[in-house]
């Protein structure tokens, strides 16, 4: 009675859009940490100009020229959460302090544990002694 015509064709299949790899992150610290430190190296009683941080970004081995927008971001955003404290001026122009009310760029860990060591840049490792120690328990002696 009715029969179904055999259909079309199917469509080829299209291949698959190749996506372009995506750019590895910088290992390094990001612009607002490098901002806090050069605020916070800085000695001026009224705080630091927006052309000095850009300077000390730059010796620094930052590509400010390149990256302004991204500085400007930066600093407004660290307004915001009240790491620094604008002097003058309004938006990303004028004077940086860091906010005194804060606690200091050190990580606060507990003193108890012994086993750390903890450095003067504010990182920490493990204590020789405790490596030493680990290594004799994994390291299997075996006397045939």
């Amino acid at each position: 009675m009715a029969e179904t015509a055999p259909s079309a064709a199917a469509p080829p299949a299209k291949a698959p859009k190749k996506k372009s790899a995506a750019k590895a992150k910088k290992a390094g610290p990001g612009v607002g940490e490098l901002i806090v430190k050069a605020v916070s190296a800085s000695k001026e009683r009224s705080g630091v100009s927006l052309a000095a941080l850009k300077k000390a970004l730059a010796a620094g081995g930052y590509d400010v020229e390149k990256n302004n927008s991204r500085v400007k971001l930066a600093i407004k955003s660290l307004v915001t959460k009240g790491t620094l404290l604008q002097v003058k001026g309004t938006g990303a122009s004028g004077s940086f302090k860091r906010n005194p009310a804060l606690p200091s760029l050190k990580r606060q860990f507990p003193r108890r544990n012994k086993k750390i060591i903890f450095l003067s840049n504010g990182s920490f490792q493990s204590h020789p002694l405790t490596l030493q120690k680990e290594r004799k328990k994994t390291n299997l002696h075996f006397d045939f």
